[in-house]
């Protein structure tokens, strides 16, 4: 095996996308995502659960988070069975701040959910999300670059993309966790909402991966 194929193969464990690279499919899910961080947030459109499109031009001059859900990971369980993740949705959204929950599972796969399915667990856990988009075909998650559930991404009011990454720093699935944990979208959003640079702009985003056809 030539040292490129040894570098290639240690460069997919580090990055936890070994899994995917057998799959050409999968690398092209990954292939030169179109959002960065610093550059204006890519325009998209997704259904809503409610049946209506929702599109990201729809909340110009607000600030956005996006975050990539499956109800199913217990890395997301985690958050919504602690409480953390509705606390920070109720927190952001009473101060102005839209927040999307994406799905991107693809039929089939974990995760994957119907409307009707969606809004109960909305209303079953709490959660306090603007809306719950449908991304079957991950579309959506793929131009973010979304990797793994939970992913977070926060959007300033001009539309540009200034935090991308992890809920926070404790990459586990113990609810123990949460107390102590810097939660770096609720830093990001307070940064954002006064004006001032993101401390930790990138971090890298822990969970499930996303289940992308």
């Amino acid at each position: 095996m030539s040292e490129h194929s040894l570098s290639r193969r240690a460069f997919l464990a580090s990055t936890g996308l070994g899994a995917l690279a057998g799959s050409g499919l999968a690398r092209a899910a990954w292939a030169a995502p179109a959002a960065k961080v610093g550059a204006p947030a890519p325009a998209f459109s997704a259904t809503a659960t409610t049946g209506k499109p929702v599109s990201l031009a729809d909340y110009g001059g607000k600030i956005v988070v996006l975050e990539w859900t499956n109800h199913e990971c217990p890395y997301v369980r985690k958050h919504y069975e602690s409480g953390n993740m509705q606390a920070l949705q109720k927190e952001a959204t009473g101060e102005g701040v839209i927040w999307l929950s994406i799905i991107s599972s693809a039929p089939g796969e974990q995760g994957s959910v119907s409307a009707g399915q969606a809004d109960e667990l909305t209303r079953t856990r709490g959660a306090a999300p603007t809306a719950v988009l449908l991304d079957p075909t991950g579309v959506v998650g793929k131009m973010y670059g979304a990797t793994n559930t939970p992913h977070m991404y926060v959007i300033d009011k001009a539309g540009v993309l200034q935090y991308a990454g992890a809920i926070d720093d404790r990459p586990t699935t113990r609810k123990s966790d949460v107390p102590g944990a810097q939660n770096y979208v609720r830093l990001a959003l307070a940064s954002v909402a006064a004006g001032q640079p993101v401390k930790t702009p990138i971090t890298r985003a822990y969970g499930c991966t996303v289940k992308y056809a």
